[in-house]
This record gives structure tokens, C-alpha cells and sequence, in this order.
């Protein structure tokens, strides 16, 4: 069963120059879109991945991965929208270019959709009440 999920790895500074991407594709056949990545040399590293392969391939790819010293997050955990801030103004829902934000036609209130999330940071210069929130 295949298996795709976007996830927000960290990496420690003694890992930056390995290549750990490239280890996920040979060895366990995963395919992956770098979604973003700041890495710099003698610094810790972020990578935004969405990681695509067979469930069982998947499972030892994170397995490497977290035995390797890489912290794994999943990445609907680190954007989320403050409820309490929103105004359901839309402002998110144009600026968007996933179509992370859905208007609701009856209710009018405006839908976050955190798996279809790229982690861009576009919403949260466009919103006026500065409702959402990306925690790296």
C-alpha cells in the first residue's frame, strides 16, 4: 500500500552535510518533493518533505532517519490557525496557492485544510488579525 505524507524534518548540525535525502531514495525507494529547506553549514538544519513510497519502505525510511539523529514532525502540527484571532475574512483563502482555505458557502466562516499545507508562511503576511501560525 502506498503511502505519501508531508513531514517537517530537523536536523542536527553534525547531519547537514550527510546525504540523508538521497540514502531514502536509494535504499528504501522513497520519492520526495522538497516542499522548503533552510540547511547551512555548522548550523541545524530544516527540511519540509513530502516523502512518497510502500508503506513498509516508509516505515524504515523514518526508522533511518530517527536513528540517524533527525527529529520527524508531521507537518500539519506545525501550521495551525489560531480560532480565537480569526475573523473568517477570506484574506487567506486568495493568497493561498494549495487551496489550503475553503470558504464555506453556508456558514460563510473560512475552512483551513492543514493537509494540503506547504508551510509557505503567504497566510500569515496576508492575514490582517495575524490568526495563523507556523511553530518550526
Amino acid at each position: 500500500m502506498a503511502v505519501s505524507k508531508r513531514i517537517v524534518l530537523h536536523f542536527p548540525k553534525r547531519m547537514v552535510d550527510r546525504p540523508i535525502v538521497c540514502r531514502l531514495v536509494k535504499d528504501y525507494d522513497l520519492e520526495f518533493n522538497i516542499l522548503k529547506a533552510s540547511i547551512t553549514p555548522e548550523k541545524e538544519g530544516l527540511m519540509i518533505l513530502e516523502l512518497s513510497g510502500e508503506q513498509g519502505e516508509y516505515d524504515k525510511g523514518i526508522r533511518y532517519l530517527t536513528k540517524s539523529g533527525v527529529e520527524i514532525q508531521s507537518l500539519s502540527q506545525d501550521v495551525l490557525r489560531n480560532e480565537e484571532r480569526c475573523t473568517h475574512c477570506g484574506a487567506c483563502i486568495t493568497i493561498c496557492p494549495t487551496g489550503a482555505f475553503e470558504l464555506d458557502p453556508i456558514t460563510r466562516w473560512v475552512n483551513f485544510h492543514d493537509e494540503k499545507c506547504l508551510a509557505c508562511g503567504l497566510c500569515i503576511k496576508a492575514c490582517p488579525p495575524r490568526a495563523m501560525e507556523v511553530h518550526f
